[in-house]
């Protein structure tokens, strides 16, 4: 078996999210996660503690480490200085990287997000824009969004906007020298060997799945299946 633990020692947020965790409680109780979900910080970092590597690849399967919204309430409440959020965002890392993220429902969500905001970034410098929108995937936007996209030039105009044009201004278009600065700063630091990687192992469980899965959004149905279930 993997040893898991040993790699989400690599990872900083790691080394910095768990001290000694004494039981308490108090992440749990202050989580706004944990009251609509069956999320439980507190037992995450008992997991964490024990080392035992079937327990981790389990949690890394599963929809648990999905639910944590990063608010950091956390590490303002916690007597031993642990930061339950960073603990997350390591084993969601180390659950893309491995591709265990596609053994659950929010987990497969990630390559419904990378396909829409994260191609979006970069592409076109924004995570959302209003030239970006899908309106058959956000349906309830409702016939006010179609007009405003189907009028965006002028009615951005009035408001001060600077729509899909060079220079300044808010909806401006982004430049390709800093669009190419910007694929430099995700190839350093990373973010595109994690795509690639979130985007790998969604094929493979398309494949699995006998999903049609296209690189572009509209003909592949495995993106919607992703976008759309819940189990």
């Amino acid at each position: 078996m993997i040893d898991y633990y040993s790699l989400l020692r690599r990872d900083i947020r790691f080394v910095e999210g768990l001290n000694a965790c004494m039981n308490c409680g108090v992440c749990t109780a202050i989580c706004p996660a944990a009251e609509f979900y069956n999320y439980d910080p507190r037992s995450i970092c008992n997991i964490l503690m024990t080392k035992d590597n079937e327990k981790i690849e389990h949690l890394l399967k599963t929809d648990s480490i999905w639910y944590c919204g990063q608010c950091l309430s956390c590490k303002t409440r916690c007597p031993r200085g642990n930061v339950p959020a960073l603990l997350i965002s390591a084993l969601r890392h180390l659950s893309q990287v491995t591709g265990l993220f596609t053994n659950s429902e929010k987990g497969r969500q990630q390559y419904a997000i990378f396909k829409t905001i994260g191609e979006n970034i970069i592409n076109t410098g924004y995570c959302i824009h209003l030239a970006l929108i899908n309106l058959k995937l956000h349906p309830e936007q409702g016939p006010v969004m179609v007009w405003y996209k189907e009028n965006a030039e002028d009615v951005t105009d009035l408001l001060g906007a600077n729509y899909n044009k060079l220079g300044e201004g808010a909806l401006r278009k982004i430049s390709q020298d800093n669009l190419d600065e910007l694929k430099k700063i995700f190839n350093i630091t990373g973010g595109t060997d994690l795509y690639n990687s979130i985007n790998k192992y969604s094929k493979t469980k398309a494949k699995e799945l006998n999903i049609n899965c296209e690189d572009t959004i509209e003909n592949s149905a495995y993106f919607f299946h992703v976008f759309l279930s819940k189990e």
